[in-house]
Order: C-alpha cells, then structure tokens, then sequence
C-alpha cells in the first residue's frame, strides 16, 4: 500500500514595507493589484501557517528591506518545529535592487512613451529605516542615468521629503509636469499638481508569474538539495548581526541575483512594459 501524495504547498505571500502600506503584525489586503494577501512575517504569517500544513513563503522585498527574508524564516522555523522536513520552505526574495532599478525604468519608460513628456519623475515609497530610505535615493540617480529625464527624485510616504513636498521640490527645479512613479509595490497616493501616475511597477500578470517562479523554484531546491532556505536566512541573520556591511555587499546581492535567471527578468520586464 503505498503512502497518499503530500498535500500541497500553500503560496504566501510575506511583506514589508515594499509591499504593505502599513507594513506591521496584522494581515493586509494586497495593494496595487498584487495578487492575493500579503502577511507581515511575525505574527501575520504565524496566523497564516495554522490552517496550512505546507507552505512556501515569498518574501515581497525587492531589495530594500534586506531583513525581511531573515524574519520570515525565523517564523517559519518556529512553526515547522511540529512538521515534517520539507513542509515548510523559504523562497528567494522576490527581487533585488537591480530588479527594482529595471522595473522603474520600464515605468518611467511608460511615462515617456507620448514623447511629449519633459517634466520631473518623482519615485515614491513608504518610508523605512534610514538605510533602506537611503537606498532609494541611490536608485533614483541608476533610473535618472540612461533615460531621457531631467529629474529623478524621491518622496517617502510617511517619511521625508514626502509626497507634496517631493512634487514641490520638482516645480522649484524648473519641471512645468511631475509624474509619480511608484518604487515599490505599494501605489503612491494621489497628489495635486501630478500627471497620471506610471501605473502599478508591476502588473498583476508579470507579479503573479513571479511570486509563482520563486515558490517554484523553492519546491525543486527542496526535492533536488533537500534544502529549505531556512538554514541560509537563519546564517544571513546571523552574519548581518556581526558584520552589517559585508552581508549588503556584493556577496550575498550576487547569489540572490544568481537564482534569478536574467530570462525571466527581461521576459517579466516586457510583461510590465506592456502593462502585464
């Protein structure tokens, strides 16, 4: 008698500030189109798991919120003390800041399409710490460098400079229009004296494919290596605690890029130019 299939695995999503308006402990309804709901990683996904027997958490960063896998294996570790080996796995980060530079430059991309646009992009995102808001602006100069725009600046919502100030600040340069493109998964807000926003940095299509790559790619590292990804979050927690820089090095930016196979990052890319 051989032993029944093994359910499963559940796909959820795991946010942060890149991905839940107010990221925090309480699940939250997806913003800006992303495809089902988004848990914070403590408690949120601790919920989450109680129903779910097998599961494979996507963390939502796309390489600002460097944490974010870390506490998300910690809470799958936590929960997979009373389970079998392999029913609870940790996905590679949904992106990573060179991603994300991409992704922006397909939206601003967008923008520019009528050929009659010569104002300011301003990219938005919820506020974070000071590293991670830091980050932003350097994404902002790699946008601004190969595109044929005069500005590129940041908002925060929540921090500073915010939203109004941001479309301020654009005006005193000299730009007659001010687009809103979002940096994050999270849309920007409404805000007088911009044109229509860039839309969605991802569309629903070209995230849901994503997210399911990633939970993929999880499941045939589980059956080929017998590896969970719990094991690496818990050693980049451990590294990051003794040594911040050298884990935000290139290193460990390399591997993630690694498993994210430059095929489909221009397949994805074309997707969201195309409105996907």
């Amino acid at each position: 008698m051989t032993a029944p299939p093994a359910a499963r695995r559940a796909v959820l999503p795991v946010g942060g500030h890149e991905s839940i308006a107010t990221a925090g402990e309480a699940p939250a309804d997806s913003p800006g189109g992303l495809p089902g709901e988004v848990h914070g990683p403590g408690r949120a996904l601790r919920t989450a798991l109680r129903d779910r027997p097998r599961a494979v958490a996507v963390p939502m960063t796309l390489g600002r919120d460097p944490g974010l896998a870390t506490s998300a294996g910690q809470t799958l570790a936590w929960a997979a003390r009373d389970r079998l080996p392999g029913d609870l796995l940790l996905a590679e980060p949904l992106g990573t800041v060179t991603h994300l530079v991409g992704w922006i430059r397909a939206a601003v991309t967008r923008v520019l399409r009528g050929g009659e646009f010569t104002g300011a992009v301003l990219l938005v995102a919820p506020a974070a710490d000071p590293e991670a808001d830091a980050e932003l602006f350097k994404v902002a100069r790699l946008v601004w460098r190969y595109l044929p725009v005069r500005w590129v600046e940041v908002a925060l919502t929540g921090g500073e400079p915010g939203v109004a100030e941001g479309v301020e600040r654009c005006h005193r340069l000299g730009a007659g229009e001010v687009a809103l493109v979002p940096a994050s998964l999270v849309p920007p807000p409404p805000c007088p004296g911009t044109v229509p926003s860039a839309g969605p940095l991802l569309g629903p299509a070209a995230l849901t494919a994503l997210i399911r790559a990633r939970a993929a790619e999880a499941e045939r590292r589980w059956d080929r290596d017998g590896d969970d990804g719990l094991a690496a979050a818990a050693h980049h927690a451990h590294t990051h605690h003794h040594s911040h820089a050298h884990t935000h090095g290139g290193g460990h930016e390399r591997h993630r890029h690694d498993a994210f196979p430059e095929t489909t990052q221009r397949s994805l890319e074309g997707a969201t130019a195309h409105g996907g």
